[in-house]
């Protein structure tokens, strides 16, 4: 069964958001799962994306992913009215939602796609939220509205100074978690360098602090092993064990070298891809 693009827009440079013919992922998903897509049936690479959101009734889920490698770069270049090969999901444990009180919930680049819904879905818990969102400049600033129809406060921060306040998210969330009352959960979705360190902040103030991995998969059903984290010492899969964890457990600087295991393969693939492929009727 192929999946239809319904719609696809650009967010930023190399950003994009495309609504997906998917009835029974839509049905099934909840926060913080997300789905393994392959272009191609034969020869296509499977990457992980995350559930941004969902319509039931009309069947469709919403993708959010930014161009970095040769499948992300195929996938954006696709039109609507193209068909996905294959949709695999809903993968990964869904996100615990209560009404535990105050959150934070801290997004950096892409990672507030995934973090939108949990975000949502926390919101309609009764929890008050408090989102700082992070770019490296306000071009690449995604997701903006709708944070801010949604969240009881909301911090914005670029690295360049560009938009909102110039600062790495790490810096007002030390300052939330100085307040009194502070608060009693932090959700963290972004680079995993970015993740280590503000989990290196709620650390300080005793804040439970939940990450959610984007790592290295093929299967997503902890048979190849690609996507293994210690998490507190002892060995998890992301696929199927997380993708969220107490990020005080975690062991971000294994993650990130195994993450960097394939840069320089994956960056010679997606530069032939961006030599090789056919430039007519391409979105510019």
């Amino acid at each position: 069964m192929s999946h239809k693009i319904l719609s696809k827009r650009r967010l930023s440079e190399d950003v994009f958001t495309a609504e997906i013919e998917a009835p029974l992922v839509a049905q099934a998903r909840k926060p913080g799962q997300f789905v393994i897509i392959s272009i191609n049936s034969e020869y296509s690479e499977r990457i992980p994306l995350t559930i941004a959101d969902a319509d039931p009734e009309r069947g469709t889920i919403r993708l959010i992913w930014q161009r970095v490698g040769k499948t992300t770069a195929e996938l954006a270049d696709m039109q609507q009215g193209d068909e996905i090969a294959n949709v695999t999901g809903p993968l990964g444990k869904p996100t615990h939602i209560e009404n535990f009180g105050t959150i934070v919930c801290v997004g950096g680049g892409i990672g507030n796609a995934p973090l939108l819904p949990i975000t949502k879905a926390l919101k309609k818990a009764g929890n008050k939220i408090i989102s700082i969102l992070g770019a490296r400049n306000k071009e690449l600033l995604v997701l903006e509205d709708d944070f801010a129809a949604i969240c009881d406060e909301l911090i914005i921060t670029t690295d360049d100074g560009s938009y909102g306040r110039k600062a790495l998210v790490t810096e007002p969330l030390k300052e939330v978690c100085q307040r009194d009352p502070k608060s009693d959960q932090v959700v963290v979705i972004g680079p995993a360098i970015m993740m280590k360190f503000c989990c290196e902040v709620t650390k300080q103030f005793n804040i439970p602090t939940q990450v959610s991995l984007n790592t290295i998969m093929v299967d997503a059903t902890g048979m190849c092993g690609g996507c293994r984290v210690e998490i507190d010492g002892k060995a998890k899969f992301v696929c199927v064990d997380g993708p969220e964890f107490d990020g005080h457990k975690v062991d971000f600087d294994l993650m990130i070298k195994r993450l960097n295991a394939y840069k320089d393969q994956e960056q010679q693939v997606y530069e032939q891809y961006k030599k090789h492929r056919c430039k007519i009727g391409l979105d510019k």
